[in-house]
Formats: structure tokens, C-alpha cells, sequence
């Protein structure tokens, strides 16, 4: 595989698990030095020795985005490791409590929109500067199909994703003429932690998901990862303020 990011550093930003451990990996496959941020800990570091197995180089970062302090100290280590920063995967995110619009609490929306918006506001407000100094950049926000339609008993977790794809466009006509892209990408029903945990394993349940993919089937955390190598390649140069759909057919309903 071409080591197409030879030298170059990202951030993943909840790399611990699901479609952040497969992205840092298929950036470890290029040649990248990977940033794994997630506020869990994996004891096993296994996002770490799967980095290793594939031929790149990484560090973790215990980070809450939620929280300013930890979204400094992420980015400051970062640049104390590497020297640099490239590529950001703003990926760190919850489902949230699930609840219809009146009986969502005050403490899901507020701990919901904490996470999934501030927080890839944060990283973004921090990540930018490094980039600036490039003079060349490119950030992947980490939306959903739920920021292109509406699910109800997720109003909170919909009204975030929502917000990334408007923040993402907002930030890539801000610093399109200086060499940063800002693109979103828009995962489908994905195979990882957070469907399990949605769907508690259980088959129908499991089967209902299935039946919204027009593909027929969840997608893999890994092609949500290769849209996310794209979009950070030189390949999608002529490439930014997009909201890409990465979800077996689901919004072509």
C-alpha cells in the first residue's frame, strides 16, 4: 500500500473504538504518526498495537472534547510528539439518552450537545492554527445520515449532527483560500460499540436496522475509514464544505 501520508500526523478523535480504531489504522497502512484521543482508556491499547502491526506510529490521549483544557492538552501533545499537524478526524461522539422531543432531559441535551458539537468545535478552533502555520490542512468532522434527516426519539442527537454538517461548511468557506479543507462525512447504520448498544445484540432489532439499508446490510467501521483517507488525500484536493453520505443507499430513500 502506498504510504501516501509518509511523515504526516492526524488526531482521531474517539480512536479507542469502532470507526475511529479503523480509521487510525488505515492511516497507519499509509505511513501516518496517529493521535488516538478518546476520554475511555483501552487497558489493552489495542487501537495502539494495530497502529504498530500496520506499519505506522502512535500515541494516546486521554481527552474529553467536551472539556477546553483537555482539547489544548491534546493538541499541545500532539505537537510536542510529531512537530506538526495535518489531518484532524473529528470523531468522538454519543448517541445520547433515547427520548421523544418533550421528554428528552435537560442533562441528555446539554451532555449530548456538549460532546457532538462543542466538542468538534473545540478541536477544530485548536486544530486550525497548527494547520495555519502549514499553510495546508484537512479536517474530517464525523456527522451522520442523522444530520441529513430526522429520527425521532434522538432530538438531541440529531439536532448535533445537524449542527457539524452547518459547522462544517461554515469553517470550510472560512479558510478554503489558505489551504484548509473541511468536509464531514455522514455514516450510515455502522457495525460498531454504538449500534450494539442501540440495538442491545438482538436480532430483530438488529434486523430492522438492516432493513433501512437499501444494501441490505450494516456497513463496516473500515468504509467509513477509506472515505475519511479520501477526503484527507490529495486525491479529493479540488474537495471541501461536503457532507458525504457514507451509508448503503440509506438517504437515497
Amino acid at each position: 500500500m502506498d504510504k501516501i501520508f509518509q511523515n504526516k500526523v492526524i488526531i482521531i478523535t474517539g480512536g479507542s473504538f469502532g470507526i475511529g480504531r479503523a480509521t487510525a489504522i488505515a492511516f497507519a497502512k499509509r505511513g501516518a504518526n496517529i493521535v488516538v484521543a478518546d476520554w475511555i482508556e483501552d487497558k489493552e491499547a489495542i487501537t495502539l498495537k494495530e497502529i504498530k502491526a500496520a506499519g505506522g506510529n502512535g500515541i494516546f490521549v486521554k481527552c474529553d472534547v467536551s472539556k477546553p483544557a483537555d482539547v489544548i492538552a491534546m493538541t499541545e501533545k500532539c505537537i510536542a510528539s510529531f512537530g506538526r499537524l495535518d489531518y484532524a478526524f473529528n470523531n468522538a461522539g454519543i448517541e445520547g439518552i433515547q427520548a421523544i422531543t418533550h421528554e428528552c432531559s435537560e442533562e441528555n441535551w446539554d451532555k449530548t450537545i456538549g460532546i457532538n458539537l462543542k466538542g468538534i468545535w473545540l478541536c477544530m478552533k485548536y486544530q486550525i492554527p497548527h494547520m495555519l502555520k502549514n499553510g495546508k490542512g484537512s479536517i474530517v468532522n464525523c456527522a451522520s445520515v442523522a444530520g441529513l434527516n430526522g429520527f425521532p426519539g434522538l432530538p438531541a442527537y440529531v439536532s448535533t449532527k445537524h449542527a457539524v454538517v452547518g459547522l462544517t461548511k461554515t469553517a470550510a468557506l472560512e479558510y478554503a483560500k489558505q489551504g484548509i479543507r473541511v468536509n464531514a462525512v455522514c455514516p450510515g447504520v455502522i457495525h460498531t460499540e454504538m449500534i450494539d448498544r442501540i440495538t442491545g445484540k438482538e436480532k430483530e432489532v438488529e434486523k430492522q436496522f438492516i432493513e433501512m439499508e437499501p444494501l441490505g446490510r450494516m456497513g463496516q467501521p473500515g468504509e467509513v475509514a477509506e472515505a475519511v483517507v479520501w477526503l484527507c488525500s490529495d486525491a479529493s484536493s479540488f474537495v471541501t464544505g461536503i457532507a458525504m453520505a457514507v451509508d448503503g443507499g440509506f438517504v437515497a430513500r
